[in-house]
């Protein structure tokens, strides 16, 4: 799975155990991350399609998650999982050079968009215990509440949404 240096995978439904990350270490790095690119919540963050894009999108969801929004690590941790699967499907399967990270909130809900230029659709494909590639979409169903794709006269937008307290 692109992207998911130092994850584990689920241990049981519905949930993902991250090793060897966390919060208070990455906290620098994140903030630099907005710093560099922008706020994916105040307006779309283009990114270049490469393996290493999906570190950058993880720090700023963390950060928008974390700080901006105020909402818990465990949180944090499944919202960041979610972008790196969704980063990884862009950069791996759509021969773009630029995918975009846009992040919404609303009442209850948290949102997470990257749009890129294909109109292929993703697959969500059967997984078995041992296979080592195909689980990005799985995860993404397993731990958002919802997740779908949006058709866009140039490409696609890949999105999941996940409920959350309000602060």
């Amino acid at each position: 799975m692109a992207g998911l240096e130092g994850f584990e995978q689920p241990r049981r439904h519905a949930s993902a155990t991250a090793a060897r990350w966390s919060p208070a270490v990455e906290d620098e790095r994140a903030l630099k991350a907005v710093e560099l690119f922008g706020n994916p919540a105040e307006a779309e963050v283009p990114l270049p399609s490469r393996p290493e894009s999906a570190a950058i999108a993880r720090r700023l969801a963390q950060v928008v998650v974390l700080r901006h929004w105020g909402h818990s690590p465990r949180m944090a941790e499944d919202a960041v999982l979610l972008v790196s699967e969704l980063v990884g499907n862009a950069v791996r399967h759509t021969g773009a050079r630029v995918f975009g990270l846009r992040m919404r909130r609303r009442r209850g809900w948290i949102r997470v968009e990257i749009r890129d230029p294909s109109r292929g659709l993703p697959c969500l494909m059967p997984v078995q215990d041992m296979d080592v590639s195909g689980r990005g979409l799985f995860l993404v169903d397993k731990l958002a509440d919802r997740w779908g794709v949006d058709l866009l006269p140039r490409g696609k937008t890949t999105w999941f949404e996940m409920r959350a307290a309000d602060r």
